[in-house]
C-alpha cells in the first residue's frame, strides 16, 4: 500500500480552501489507488478576522492568524502545511521564520509551473492586494519571467467580484465576462498565460473559457501537496539465497 504524509491546510476563504481539499481527494486515487487519499486536516480562522487585519494593512497580524492555524495543525499530526490563499501570503516574511512545519508556498509552485511550461510573460489576476503587490513579481523575476497586471479600473472590478461574490459562492455570468475581458487585455499586452492568483477564480475561469492558458494556483498547490505527501513504499529486497 502506498504510504503518505499528513497534509495540513491553513485555510482562509471557504471556497478556495474547499476546492484545494477536493482536488487533493479527487486526484489522489491516481497515485494511491481507488478511494485513497492522504490524511488531510484543515483549520481556518474566520475570513472576517483576516479581513479586519488586511484592511488595516496589518500583515504581522495576518501572520499571527496563519501561525495559529499552523500550530493547531502541527498538534493534530500534520507533517507539512499548505495555504490555499494567495493574498495572505503577503504575510509570508512574518510567517516563514516561525513556521512550525515545512510549508509549500503557493506562489513558488505557480511560478515553477510557468517556467516548466515555457511561458515568458504571464498576466496576474487576483485581489487588488495581490495584483498591486510584489508577491508574484518578485518570484517571477527570480525565474526570468515577465508579468503584467490589469489596469487599475479592472483591478478594482476583479477585487469587488472576488469579495462580494466568489468567496460567497456566487458566480454570475456578467462577472465571468469581466474576468475574461481582463484576460483578453493581458493577452493584448503579450502575455502567454494568466495566473489565477486568487483561489476562487478557477471556479469561474477555466482552461476551456480563458483566452489564455491558465496557471490555476489552487490546483497547482494541491498537486504539489500530493506529490510531497505520497511516499512510495520501499522496494522489497528478496532474501539472500
Amino acid at each position: 500500500m502506498t504510504q503518505s504524509l499528513h497534509i495540513g491546510i491553513v485555510a482562509c476563504s471557504a471556497e478556495g480552501a474547499a476546492l484545494c481539499y477536493r482536488t487533493i481527494c479527487d486526484e489522489a486515487p491516481a497515485l494511491m489507488g481507488e478511494h485513497r487519499h492522504p490524511e488531510v486536516s484543515m483549520h481556518t480562522h474566520s475570513l472576517g478576522e483576516y479581513m479586519d487585519r488586511i484592511h488595516r494593512d496589518d500583515w504581522p497580524g495576518v501572520a499571527e492568524l496563519m501561525l495559529s492555524s499552523a500550530g493547531k495543525l502541527k498538534a493534530c499530526g500534520a507533517d507539512f502545511l499548505i495555504c490555499p490563499d494567495n493574498t495572505i501570503h503577503r504575510a509570508w516574511p512574518f510567517v516563514a521564520p516561525r513556521a512550525p512545519l515545512p510549508w509549500l508556498h503557493i506562489v513558488e509552485e505557480v511560478a515553477a509551473e510557468a517556467r516548466r511550461r515555457g511561458f515568458r510573460r504571464v498576466g496576474i489576476t487576483g485581489t487588488r492586494y495581490t495584483m498591486a503587490s510584489d508577491l508574484y513579481p518578485s518570484v517571477l523575476a527570480r525565474l526570468g519571467l515577465e508579468y503584467r497586471v490589469p489596469p487599475p479600473a479592472a483591478q478594482e472590478a476583479l477585487n469587488r467580484i472576488i469579495f462580494e461574490e466568489l468567496v460567497l459562492g456566487v458566480f454570475r455570468p456578467e462577472s465571468i465576462a469581466v474576468f475574461l475581458d481582463a484576460i483578453e487585455g493581458l493577452k493584448a499586452e503579450g502575455c502567454d498565460a494568466v495566473v489565477l492568483g486568487c483561489t476562487e477564480i478557477p471556479l469561474i475561469v477555466t482552461p476551456e473559457n480563458s483566452p489564455l492558458p491558465v496557471l490555476d494556483s489552487t490546483r497547482l498547490l494541491a498537486r504539489a501537496a500530493l506529490r510531497k505527501a505520497v511516499v512510495s513504499p520501499a522496494p522489497t529486497v528478496p532474501p539472500s539465497p
